[in-house]
C-alpha cells in the first residue's frame, strides 16, 4: 500500500511540474505537448487513488 501511496504522490508531482512548465512555455507546440502530459498524469493519479480506496473492495469480490 505505501508503494501506491508513492506511487500516486509521484504521478501528482510530475503532473504538477507539467503544468508549470506547460505555463512557461512560450510555442504553442511545446504548451499543447505538456497539456496533455500533465493531464495524462491526473488522470492516472486518480485511477491509483481510486485503487487505493477501493482495495478493500476489490479484495472482497475476488
Amino acid at each position: 500500500m505505501k508503494d501506491m501511496q508513492a506511487q500516486l504522490e509521484k504521478l501528482r508531482t510530475d503532473a504538477a511540474e507539467c503544468a508549470l512548465i506547460r505555463d512557461l512555455a512560450t510555442e504553442p507546440k511545446k504548451r499543447a505537448l505538456f497539456t496533455k502530459l500533465a493531464e495524462h498524469l491526473t488522470i492516472l493519479a486518480d485511477e491509483v487513488e481510486h485503487a487505493i480506496t477501493a482495495g478493500p473492495e476489490l479484495k472482497r469480490k475476488e
